[in-house]
């Protein structure tokens, strides 16, 4: 017999399977996938932030939880992972300073992880790596104000422009820079 691996403690299989929900979200973007814990920013916090990463939050509570993963809050014009678990009108003019990289460093783009509400609201077609071109993915997302849309198709010229993971609470749906997003009116 050979040596034995240790056994995930709880937290390594919280973090394991937050990863794992993020990184297929992005995969099939527009599709919905499941987040294992009750509190799905410090479930994503705890998976995504470390003592490398930065984040900016408006969320004075939530900002207090991210500053103990080691990460350096900076303004959300340097912060790698911008986190709104209520995004308003008021903030729109922050998103708009979140860094969408350079054309050398496309991968200095924030990442946005945005409260909504899904299966309700404005409905948009997904298109792009990772949906099936023949037939286009259909979402409907409430919670997040109409401007924003329109803010994130201004910042996404590719490579530059942000990754977004929309929650909704214990659930996900990823939206990268690469996916073309158009309002179905």
């Amino acid at each position: 017999m050979g040596p034995q691996q240790p056994g995930y403690t709880a937290d390594e299989a919280l973090t394991r399977e937050t990863f794992l929900a993020l990184m297929w979200a992005f995969s099939y973007p527009g599709r919905v996938h499941a987040l294992p814990e009750a509190n799905p920013y410090q479930a994503i916090a705890d998976t995504l932030l470390d003592l490398e990463t930065s984040y900016f939050s408006p969320d004075d509570s939530l900002a207090f939880y991210l500053a103990r993963t080691g990460a350096r809050a900076l303004t959300p014009d340097r912060a790698a992972y911008h986190f709104y678990p209520t995004l308003d009108e008021t903030l729109l003019e922050v998103v708009e300073t979140a860094a969408v990289g350079t054309m050398l460093f496309p991968e200095e783009a924030a990442t946005l992880i945005v409260g909504a509400r899904f299966g309700e609201g404005l409905t948009f077609r997904l298109q792009g790596p990772g949906l099936p071109p023949a037939t286009p993915r259909l979402i409907r997302i409430a919670g997040v104000p109409r401007a924003f849309w329109q803010v994130r198709a201004n910042a996404n010229q590719y490579p530059l422009g942000w990754d977004i993971y929309l929650v909704n609470g214990m659930q996900v749906i990823g939206i990268p820079r690469t996916t073309d997003m158009s309002l179905v009116e």
